[in-house]
């Protein structure tokens, strides 16, 4: 069984900062692609950041410059660095991941962590 868990979400002022971590664990033999993605209320998921296993990056243009993911392969553990947040960063943000186990090739989601920016 694989699972992703994430941490660090919570409740910050505007212009402050916050670390996402998402740990994989279970069977993995390869660990692909992970992403970032969050979903604010009542809108859909949209995506973050990824990083493949090489460490290349892409980001979402909302968030370029102020948002660095980062992984530690050692660890299975993704990483998303926020700053400069804004009030719109609010939601629920969660961790996906490409990858290969015992039971085959896989896409799990971590349950989320919530992050509130106040003004």
């Amino acid at each position: 069984q694989v699972q992703l868990v994430e941490s660090g979400g919570g409740l910050v002022q505007a212009g402050e900062s916050l670390r996402l971590s998402c740990a994989a664990s279970g069977s993995i033999f390869s660990l692909n692609v992970m992403g970032w993605y969050r979903q604010a209320p009542g809108k859909q998921r949209e995506w973050v950041a990824t990083i493949t296993s090489g460490g290349r990056t892409n980001y979402a243009d909302s968030v370029k410059g102020r948002f660095t993911i980062s992984r530690d392969n050692a660890k299975n553990t993704v990483y998303l660095q926020m700053n400069s947040l804004k009030p719109d960063d609010t939601a629920v943000y969660h961790c996906n991941a490409v990858l290969f186990s015992a039971g085959g090739y896989l896409e799990p989601w971590g349950q989320g962590t919530l992050v509130t920016v106040s003004s």
